[in-house]
């Protein structure tokens, strides 16, 4: 029977506007890089800082200038305090701020272990959602579904620490503009106000719609397929989740050992740091694996790539929404987790980037058929890479100093892994893994074996 995951004291549910001088209504089509994302379960991120403040100094201080700089930020984030609008009988979705719209944000204190949960050990999944935000649930109506897009928590650990919770729509957008508006977040509320942020302007999403062309009708062709193919939301998650989450660090050293190891193997593969990392991990899972699977069955990988410079014409690196394409490298399971699984499982990666990602007809080459190929992915042996080590969240700074651990629970609904640059070792990375604890073990052994072996 499921049971409601852990949560923490509830000292504050509010909303969050933004100013009032930004009273004008914002409405964006959803594109087809956008109507992918419709139905897929919620993105959770969570930022530890380690900032001891009594329970007084969080009320008085930290709640307040958080409130008021979380203000400011969504004058530049409007389509974050808005809805998505799925029409149930005619027009495509679209995204939807009007003056009033909000974005809920609870204040909450929490008597678990900082330490533990901080730390890089196996640790029980379920603890981590006392300081996940929920979503508000869609609303539905005879014309159309509307859908909240993003929520908030800020939970105090006094005297050890404060945690941030986001949990976004994904349709919303993808992490390149999710990670965009919590650093803008945390520049405001370092600084004091958003001057800054306007002066340097780096940090301000653009949300011209126009500039991204559709010659193909991606746009039609993805919210016919979306409309028949499944349910309108995501099931909830159910507790308990009988999952531990760890995280495995690998320094600058290693992934230069991983890279050099390659090369030697493999002369004519140019491995990146990221095919390098994903490749060892995609490895020690196959290896890790406690029933048996035929040596025939294949082994999917998939992650989503950056299509903003690589679009015909290309869009600026601050533009908002989803615009990332599908990437899938296959093979077979006794191939995988054999003697020269490592360089093969690297090889296939970087097939498959170089497929997609560099494919001289462009990087949508293809792209009406991603749907339905991923689809058909479901219930398969299916590996993925949430995040990206091209986002560092590491370096966001809300007045406190950097954040002690980063963690994404949206690994729990999926079999896929975290990654993100390691906050310690320039050069690193950090993979995190959500698994039961048997494999999870397993895995740590082998990912500890395989960087020894070198």
């Amino acid at each position: 029977m499921a049971e409601n995951p852990p949560s923490a004291a509830v000292l504050e549910h509010c909303s969050i506007q933004p100013s009032p001088e930004s009273t004008a209504e914002l409405t964006l089509p959803l594109l087809h890089f956008d109507i992918s994302w419709l139905y897929f379960h919620p993105v959770h991120r969570l930022l530890f800082f380690d900032f001891p403040c009594s329970k007084s100094q969080f009320l008085e201080s930290i709640v307040p200038a958080m409130k008021q700089s979380l203000t400011r930020t969504l004058n530049h984030f409007l389509p974050l305090a808005g809805k998505i609008v799925q029409p149930l009988n005619s027009g495509r979705p679209f995204s939807r701020f009007a003056p009033g719209d909000s974005v809920p944000l609870t204040i909450a204190e929490c008597d678990k272990d900082f330490a533990e949960l901080t730390g890089n050990h196996p640790r029980v999944a379920d603890e981590f959602y006392a300081c996940v935000p929920h979503l508000p649930p869609a609303k539905h109506s005879p014309s159309d579904v509307v859908s909240p897009v993003l929520a908030l928590q800020i939970t105090l650990f006094p005297n050890h620490g404060v945690c941030l919770g986001f949990t976004n729509h994904h349709a919303i957008g993808d992490a390149s503009s999710i990670v965009r508006f919590i650093k803008a977040w945390a520049a405001v509320n370092r600084h004091g106000g958003d001057a800054k942020l306007i002066e340097e302007a780096s940090l301000l999403p653009v949300y011209d719609r126009t500039a991204v062309a559709d010659p193909d009708g991606l746009d039609s062709i993805y919210w016919d397929i979306m409309k028949q193919s499944r349910a309108i939301e995501s099931p909830p998650v159910s507790f308990p989740l009988n999952k531990h989450r760890a995280t495995f660090v690998l320094s600058g050293d290693d992934v230069q050992k991983l890279k050099n190891h390659l090369q030697k193997n493999r002369p004519e593969l140019r491995a990146t740091a990221f095919t390098a990392v994903c490749a060892l991990a995609w490895v020690c899972l196959a290896r890790a694996e406690a029933e048996p699977v035929a040596d025939n069955e294949l082994e999917y990988f998939g992650f989503a790539a950056d299509c903003r410079g690589r679009l015909k014409p290309p869009l600026p690196a601050a533009y908002f929404g989803n615009c990332v394409a599908f990437v899938k490298a296959e093979m077979a399971h006794g191939l995988l987790r054999g003697g020269d699984g490592l360089a093969a499982a690297a090889e296939s990666i970087a097939e498959a980037i170089q497929r997609t990602v560099y494919n001289e007809k462009g990087i949508l080459d293809g792209a009406e058929e991603w749907p339905m190929t991923f689809g058909k992915l479901i219930g398969k042996r299916l590996f993925g890479v949430a995040g990206s080590p091209r986002f560092d969240l590491y370096d966001v700074d809300y007045g406190w100093g950097r954040p002690k651990k980063l963690e994404s629970p949206s690994i729990d609904s999926d079999t896929s892994m975290s990654l993100c640059k390691s906050r310690d070792f320039e050069g690193g990375m950090e993979i995190g893994l959500s698994r039961p604890k048997k494999l999870l073990d397993a895995f740590a052994a082998i990912f500890a074996e395989s960087l020894n072996n070198l």
